[in-house]
C-alpha cells in the first residue's frame, strides 16, 4: 500500500508564493487601492493639464498649451481672485473658531449623564439631517428682509429690519452663522466621542488636589483631548474651505450682485459653468487645492512640534 505523501512544509514554498504570503495584506487591498487612486489621480491630472491650456467655450474645442500663463493671470487678479481668497480664509477661520468653541462647550455639557439626555442629543443633531441646500433655502426664507421671521422677531423687541443676506456687508457674516448652525453638531459628536474615551482618574486626582472646574479643564481635560480637537479642526476645516452648497443656495451666481460671498469654490464654479473658461477655472482649483494641502500640512506640522 502506497504511503501517504507528507504535507508541504513552509520551507517548501516557492519564491513567489512565499513573497505573496508575506505581503498578502497588501495584495488583498491592492485592487481597491488602485481603483480609489485612479479616481483621485485622473481628475487631478486632467485639471492640472487644463490649467496649462487656454481651454474655453466648449470641452471639445481645441486648446493650446500655454504653460503658466493662466497662473500669472489669476495671481495678478486683484478684482476677483484675491478677494475670493480672503473671503474663503475669513469664512473658514471664523466658522471654525465658533464651531470648535461652541462644540467644546456643548460636548462638555453632554459629557455627564443627566435627565432628558437622549432628547437633548437628538435635538442637537437635527441640523445634520437636512442637506446644505435645504438648510440654505430655509435660512434664506428666515432672513428675507420683507417677510422673514428674523426681522419680525427683531421688530418685537424694537429693533429695525436688517438686510441679512441682502446686505453687501452683512451677507458673509450671515452665511457664516448658517454654517455654524448646521455643522457645530458634527464637532460636538467628535469631541464628545473623545471625552467619553478619556479616563476619569486624572480628573479625580486633580479634584482631590483642590483644582476647580476651569483648572481641571485647562490643565487636565484639554491636553488629553487635544488629539481629538486636532482631528475635529482638520475634518471641519477642510469641509469649511470647500463650502459651496450653502453659499450658492443663499446668494446664487457669483456669490451675490457684488460678489459679497464669493469664495474660491463659487468663483471657480462661475468661471466653469457661467463663462466656460475651463483653463482659468482649473487654475483657480489647483491653487485652491495647494492652499488646502498647505494649510493642513502646516497644522499637522505644528501639532507634531508641540505648538498645538
Amino acid at each position: 500500500m502506497a504511503s501517504l505523501a507528507s504535507p508541504r512544509q513552509p520551507g517548501d514554498l516557492t519564491g513567489w508564493t512565499r513573497w505573496a504570503n508575506t505581503h498578502r495584506k497588501w495584495l488583498f487591498a491592492a485592487p481597491a487601492m488602485t481603483f480609489v487612486g485612479a479616481l483621485i489621480i485622473f481628475p487631478l491630472a486632467w485639471t492640472v493639464y487644463l490649467s496649462l491650456t487656454d481651454a474655453e467655450g466648449s470641452v471639445r474645442a481645441e486648446s493650446e498649451f500655454i504653460g503658466f500663463a493662466n497662473y500669472l493671470e489669476v495671481l495678478s487678479d486683484t478684482d476677483r481672485f484675491w478677494p475670493a481668497v480672503l473671503r474663503t480664509v475669513g469664512f473658514t477661520g471664523v466658522a471654525l473658531l465658533f464651531e470648535i468653541v461652541i462644540g467644546m462647550a456643548v460636548a462638555l455639557l453632554l459629557w455627564r449623564p443627566f435627565r432628558g439626555e437622549r432628547w437633548v442629543r437628538v435635538a442637537i443633531l437635527l441640523p445634520l439631517v437636512a442637506t446644505p441646500v435645504a438648510v440654505g433655502m430655509m435660512w434664506r426664507l428666515i432672513f428675507d428682509p420683507n417677510i422673514g421671521m428674523a426681522n419680525q422677531i427683531l421688530g418685537w423687541v424694537g429693533i429695525g429690519p436688517q438686510p441679512w443676506l441682502a446686505g453687501q456687508h452683512s451677507a458673509l457674516p450671515t452665511t457664516i452663522f448658517i454654517d455654524i448652525w448646521q455643522w457645530t453638531p458634527m464637532v460636538v459628536l467628535i469631541l464628545l466621542a473623545g471625552l467619553t474615551a478619556l479616563s476619569n482618574e486624572p480628573d479625580e486626582a486633580a479634584r482631590v488636589d483642590g483644582a476647580n472646574a476651569w483648572q481641571r479643564f485647562r490643565h487636565v481635560t484639554l491636553p488629553l483631548l487635544m488629539p481629538t480637537v486636532i482631528v475635529a479642526i482638520l475634518l471641519r476645516g477642510i469641509d469649511a474651505l470647500k463650502t459651496f452648497d450653502i453659499l450658492y443656495a443663499t446668494k446664487g451666481r457669483g456669490g451675490g450682485s457684488f460678489h459679497e460671498v464669493e469664495t474660491l469654490n463659487v468663483y471657480a464654479y462661475g468661471l466653469s459653468f457661467d463663462y466656460n473658461e475651463y483653463g482659468i477655472s482649473s487654475t483657480v482649483l489647483i491653487i485652491f487645492f495647494l492652499i488646502i494641502i498647505g494649510s493642513m500640512w502646516a497644522l499637522t506640522s505644528r501639532r507634531k512640534k508641540g505648538a498645538l
